[in-house]
């Protein structure tokens, strides 16, 4: 008598108690999350996308400007002749270093078409106002880096502030989850599941939008700071060429 009565029991009891299914998956966390959740998540996702499209788009930049500068580089250390080089600056248009050259260049032109600063020694034009050369090169070179720093600043706050923007979804979201539980007066899975899921996606995308900006940015800062050292080098190189065979005292 007390084996089926048992058994009537388990199967009382497996009738009342209701099936509780908690979906918490990501897509269904993200739908189903608070409006200032989603907000917070659409942000992050856009912040990523711009992230990512200037890393593409600096990353061509950075490739294309080596090479230029490798071609133009090899081309000025074989000429004899500035004229020769400066007829064809235009084949280097993605070279910072040829920019720098031209404006040099046309500044070398300014000097020696002045009654004041230019003199001739025989077939040999002697020229003054080597300061003026040094000032227009550091110029050119300003320019040229504050060109390749352009737009870094949005990877910059991208990764500073990407996470403590997903933080800002993760506390909302375990907030939606206490606030559930007060209404309604349980602890159990079901009610707080969906505000934990939507917390810690805000969370996971917050960091993955954060991480690749921190990557993408060291890795340009790296790559700026060795142009910087190549356009200082040939700065070096370009004022002692020009000094020794058209400034004065040199």
């Amino acid at each position: 008598m007390m084996l089926p009565l048992f058994v009537s029991l388990l199967g009382s009891t497996a009738q009342a108690a209701p099936s509780v299914s908690v979906n918490t998956s990501s897509v269904d966390a993200i739908i189903q999350a608070s409006p200032v959740v989603q907000l917070t998540l659409v942000i992050l996702i856009v912040m990523s996308v711009f992230c990512w499209a200037i890393g593409y788009s600096k990353y061509q930049t950075f490739k294309k400007m080596r090479e230029s500068d490798d071609l133009f580089l090899n081309k000025f250390w074989k000429i004899n002749s500035l004229d020769t080089l400066f007829e064809d600056i235009d084949q280097y248009k993605e070279s910072s270093v040829a920019r720098v050259f031209k404006a040099a260049y046309l500044e070398m032109k300014k000097i020696s078409e002045s009654p004041l600063m230019a003199k001739t020694e025989g077939d040999k034009p002697v020229l003054t106002g080597i300061d003026n050369l040094e000032r227009i090169l550091n110029k050119a070179s300003e320019n040229e880096m504050a060109k390749l720093e352009s737009r870094l600043t949005v990877l910059a706050t991208t990764g500073s502030t990407g996470p403590f923007i997903g933080l800002f979804g993760t506390v909302w979201g375990i907030m939606g989850s206490f606030h559930k539980i007060g209404m309604t007066g349980s602890a159990s899975l079901a009610v707080v599941a969906p505000g934990i899921s939507e917390a810690l996606i805000s969370t996971a995308i917050g960091l993955a939008a954060a991480i690749p900006a921190v990557v993408l940015y060291n890795n340009f800062i790296s790559k700026i700071r060795k142009q910087e050292i190549t356009l200082n080098n040939f700065n070096a190189d370009f004022l002692n060429i020009v000094k020794r065979n058209f400034f004065q005292g040199n």
